[in-house]
């Protein structure tokens, strides 16, 4: 079950972590930032293969949980953008044109990563 939203701890070696309740980055698990698990506050890309739990699963989440990872997910979006000095006007305006050209920019990386 999940409890409460985290950041988790960060794995120092960078190993892929599946399921749990622990590990910053980790997939398939619950309560901490990472991708295809439920309960946590934000999504967190440590480069590993994903794991994603069941809808049924995270449509399960309490209201509670799923309203204070929301706003765990919110202050540290702020926080980030102040830490690079960017407002929120500056982030949705990246935002429109960066994702104009996602797809250019994704097509353009696998040719670069292909080449080397």
């Amino acid at each position: 079950d999940v409890s409460s939203p985290k950041h988790g701890k960060v794995d120092p070696d960078n190993m892929p972590h599946v399921g749990g309740n622990t590990w910053a980055g980790g997939t398939g698990g619950r309560d901490t930032a990472g991708l295809g698990g439920k309960g946590g506050p934000y999504r967190l890309d440590a480069g590993h293969r994903v794991y994603q739990v069941s809808q049924a699963e995270k449509d399960a989440v309490p209201e509670e949980v799923k309203r204070a990872a929301r706003e765990m997910g919110e202050k540290a979006f702020k926080e980030r953008l102040k830490e690079i000095q960017m407002s929120e006007y500056d982030a949705s305006t990246y935002e429109r044109f960066s994702g104009a050209v996602r797809r250019q920019v994704q097509s353009l990386r696998i040719i670069l990563d292909n080449l080397q």
